[in-house]
């Protein structure tokens, strides 16, 4: 098995994609919210917000 991606972001609301162009899969918008760590559920990339950026605020 394939050991899943983790990425960091410097905002807690995130695009997902898949990052595989057309072969990855429909663009969802994650929210981490106040936990700062968020899954995609189609790819499983596993996004976390960086050290020192804010968790919140902000529309």
């Amino acid at each position: 098995m394939q050991a899943l991606e983790t990425i960091e972001a410097d905002s807690p609301k995130v695009a997902c994609d898949g990052g595989k162009g057309a072969l990855g899969h429909p663009r969802v918008f994650l929210n981490m919210g106040d936990k700062g760590h968020v899954e995609c559920p189609y790819c499983g990339r596993h996004y976390v917000l960086k050290a020192g950026a804010k968790a919140g605020g902000g529309h």
